[in-house]
């Protein structure tokens, strides 16, 4: 993929630090493997001092827009809302495309519910710029739905999938690649991995452990509730069957996934974005063979309808989570339950559509 005899250079701007953005990662491999140059810039690089939510943004903005004024490309590629003022301005002075990937519905997510005038600054930056850009990608249908109706624009949906490395065994315990793990093998691990914030439902399976005295939960992840939920695990009597392992790179979280025995994907309905959320763990839970546990939300509820490979809860809550990992694991899995799941959510004909949005 070239322009002028050279290689299509791409500038990619997320405002987290890269380490376990799997999809930003995931795409960024795909781009490359089509013959583009990549350059990824997350917030480690730009060195933004503000801690403030609205200083973090403007200061983020501000430096990101000079460094993307000095750094050579062909496409600009916002990833999120919260990267579109400075990718729009700096690709105008530059005369580059502009690409924008929405992960979520970015002034829908809870932390803004019932900030009204900071959800209405963001709503009034995606309707001027989303229309002014060159192409839009989003996570699902659901979201390319509200965009569409809402701005009149058109998205492509690449879902956020895995990447199937071969036949998996649920509950596998033969790759003990983190060695902080060390627990009898009748023990059954549920898995949480991704950021520990406001109405992910971690507290629900600290607390549904009360209910599932032969399992364990392990929690992959960082987020700003991170601390709250150690110190709460801390005061359960079952605290020894829980362990928070922090950010973990996606060459140490692919082995730990493969061990798990269920995967949680809870999210409470706190917004719209979390309401037509399709988390990619999702995928890469499917990729790995384990049977996963999702709240009855749309886009999550539709796959574990459709291809049957875990339970959806009946309400929220622990119990109604403990309730649902016990249905779960009643069974028995094996790699032929994913086989539909994964022929379907092919992460090959995913990044055929990904890299079509360049070619355009």
């Amino acid at each position: 993929m070239s322009v002028s005899g050279r290689k299509i250079r791409i500038v990619m701007a997320v405002t987290n630090d890269l380490v376990t953005d799997r999809r930003v990662m995931r795409h960024a491999e795909a781009l490359r493997e089509a013959g583009c140059e990549v350059i990824l810039i997350g917030r480690n690089e730009l060195r933004v001092k503000s801690k403030k939510t609205w200083k973090f943004y403007a200061e983020y903005n501000l430096r990101l827009w000079w460094r993307l004024l000095r750094t050579k490309c062909d496409i600009v590629w916002a990833n999120d809302t919260d990267t579109l003022l400075a990718s729009y301005v700096a690709a105008k002075m530059k005369m580059k495309r502009l690409v924008m990937d929405a992960h979520e519905l970015f002034p829908e997510v809870p932390e803004l519910v019932g900030r009204e005038k900071v959800k209405k600054m963001w709503e009034r930056l995606e309707r001027r710029l989303m229309p002014k850009c060159d192409a839009l990608i989003t996570v699902c249908q659901s979201i390319a739905d509200y965009y569409r109706e809402k701005y009149g624009v058109k998205m492509t949906v690449v879902r956020n999938i895995g990447v199937c490395s071969g036949e998996c065994v649920v509950g596998s315990t033969q790759d003990q690649t983190l060695s902080t793990i060390h627990y009898p093998l009748p023990t059954k691990m549920l898995l949480y991995q991704g950021a520990v914030n406001l109405g992910r439902g971690v507290d629900w399976a600290i607390d549904a452990l009360e209910w599932l005295e032969d399992c364990r939960l392990v929690i992959a992840g960082i987020g700003d509730l991170l601390e709250d939920m150690k110190k709460y695990a801390e005061s359960k009597p079952w605290k020894d069957r829980i362990e928070f392992l922090g950010r973990l790179k996606p060459e140490e979280l692919e082995p730990l996934t493969r061990q798990a025995s269920v995967g949680l994907v809870m999210l409470e309905d706190m917004g719209q974005s979390y309401h037509f959320a399709l988390p990619n763990r999702i995928g890469d839970f499917i990729a790995a063979g384990v049977p996963i546990v999702v709240s009855d939300l749309p886009e999550m509820a539709a796959v574990v309808h459709r291809f049957h490979i875990g339970t959806i809860m009946e309400d929220v809550g622990a119990r109604a989570l403990a309730e649902a990992v016990r249905k779960v694991l009643s069974r028995e899995w094996t790699d032929a339950d994913f086989a539909e799941a994964r022929k379907d959510m092919d992460w090959n004909k995913e990044k055929k559509k990904l890299i079509e949005c360049v070619n355009v």
